[in-house]
């Protein structure tokens, strides 16, 4: 397994797995929608995308945070808000080498912490969060509005 930042011309081989990805957030499959989404990241700097790759680098998982800052430490954070591993390639170790990548990245650049949030009933997630240190929040509620 390989896995490395992604580019701009990794687009075609990251956005099927986005598209999966919302899928399990129950949201309607548009590949076309994915591949847009991922490359205005891309292009527009406003991600970093980790994509894990296989010896014959057909795309496998992937992680993709947002930087961004708290006011509360005065510090720029990561949200980390994707992680996704191909069905074929869960229970492989690969979720956790794609959050220990983003920790890494977030380390090197002086990133002093990183967010997620998941869905309640994603205890397999929650679990491979807890194993690797996450810390849940059992203080403050997320709140969204959509406007």
């Amino acid at each position: 397994m390989n896995i490395r930042n992604a580019s701009i011309a990794d687009t075609a081989k990251i956005a099927p797995l986005f598209d999966a990805y919302r899928q399990f957030y129950e949201q309607e499959p548009n590949l076309e929608f994915a591949k847009q989404f991922i490359s205005d990241r891309l292009s527009n700097n406003e991600s970093i995308i980790f994509v894990a790759e296989d010896e014959a680098q057909n795309a496998l998982g992937f992680c993709q945070i947002y930087p961004s800052f708290c006011s509360v430490i005065a510090a720029p954070i990561y949200t980390l808000s994707d992680l996704f591993v191909s069905p074929n390639a869960r229970q492989s170790g690969l979720g956790k080498m794609l959050l220990e990548k983003a920790r890494e990245h977030a380390q090197a650049n002086n990133i002093p912490r990183m967010d997620l949030t998941t869905a309640k009933t994603n205890l397999t997630a929650q679990s491979l969060y807890e194993s690797l240190g996450w810390v849940r929040d059992d203080i403050f509620y997320a709140y969204n509005k959509s406007v």
